[in-house]
C-alpha cells in the first residue's frame, strides 16, 4: 500500500517515513500543504497523514480541497493541537482520524492499520463527479439529463476514473489495474473503451471528459 506523509518537520519525516517502511507500506513525502495537493492529485494513494501546521497550505486546508475536488482518500492528521474545538475541527475538515504530538510509534502504526482498514471495510455503492453518478452495484451511470448502464471492462475504466478524478493513469497502469497482467488482452482494447466512455459521457450529458495527456495517459477531468 501506498502512502502520503505530508510533514514540514524534516527530522519527524524522516523518522515516520522509515517507521512506515519498514512495516511494509510505500511512502512519498511532501513538506507543505500545497505540495501534498499536488502530489495527492497526480497518483493514487491509499492514505494521507497530514500534518495541520505546514507552509504554503497547511494540512487541514490542504485536506479540504482535496475532498471538494473528490478525492476520499483516508486521511490521519497529525498536529500539536489538542483541545476539544481542534480535534473537532479536524475531523469536520474531513479527516478519519486525529493524533497529538508527541505520539508513540506503535500508536501511529495502529492508527494507519485502522484507518487502512475503515477504508478497505467501507466502499461507497454510489461514488459522483461533477454532474454524475456511478451506481457500483447497478452499473448505471446517470447525470441530470440521462442515463446509461455500463458492464465489463467499460464500468470498471468509468469506476477507477470517478474514484479518482484528475489522476492520470497510463496505458500500462489501466491494463494492470482494469484487465490485470494475466489476461491474455491487447493494449488497443484500452483505447476502444475509452472511446466508448466518451460516448457514453456524452449521451447523457456529462460535465466530465476522459482527456488525453500526450505520454502520460488519461484522466477524469471537468467539462469544459
Amino acid at each position: 500500500m501506498r502512502l502520503l506523509l505530508a510533514e514540514d518537520d524534516l527530522d519527524l519525516q524522516r523518522a515516520v517515513k522509515t517507521l512506515l517502511e519498514r512495516n511494509g507500506w510505500d511512502v512519498d513525502t511532501v513538506s507543505d500543504g500545497q505540495d501534498a495537493c499536488d502530489w495527492a492529485g497526480s497518483a493514487v494513494y491509499d492514505g494521507f497523514i497530514f500534518d495541520w501546521m505546514m507552509p504554503r497550505l497547511d494540512g487541514v486546508s490542504a485536506l479540504k480541497r482535496l475532498r471538494s475536488e473528490g478525492n476520499n482518500t483516508p486521511c490521519l492528521i497529525l498536529t500539536a493541537k489538542d483541545a476539544v474545538e481542534d480535534r473537532v475541527e479536524g475531523l469536520d475538515s474531513g479527516a478519519d482520524d486525529y493524533l497529538s504530538k508527541p505520539f508513540e510509534a506503535q500508536e501511529l502504526l495502529a492508527r494507519v492499520r485502522a484507518m487502512l482498514r475503515r477504508r478497505d471495510a467501507y466502499q461507497p455503492d454510489v461514488v459522483t463527479f461533477e454532474n454524475m453518478t456511478l451506481d457500483k452495484g447497478t452499473g448505471e451511470l446517470k447525470s441530470d439529463s440521462g442515463s446509461v448502464r455500463l458492464n465489463g471492462k467499460a464500468f470498471r475504466l468509468m469506476e477507477l476514473f470517478i474514484e479518482n478524478p484528475r489522476v492520470i493513469f497510463s496505458i500500462n497502469q489501466l491494463m494492470e489495474k482494469v484487465w490485470g497482467w494475466d489476461a491474455e488482452a491487447e493494449i488497443n482494447v484500452v483505447w476502444v473503451n475509452i472511446s466508448q466512455l466518451r460516448k457514453r459521457l456524452g449521451e447523457i450529458g456529462a460535465r466530465a471528459q476522459i482527456a488525453a495527456h500526450r505520454g502520460s495517459g488519461y484522466s477524469l477531468e471537468a467539462g469544459k
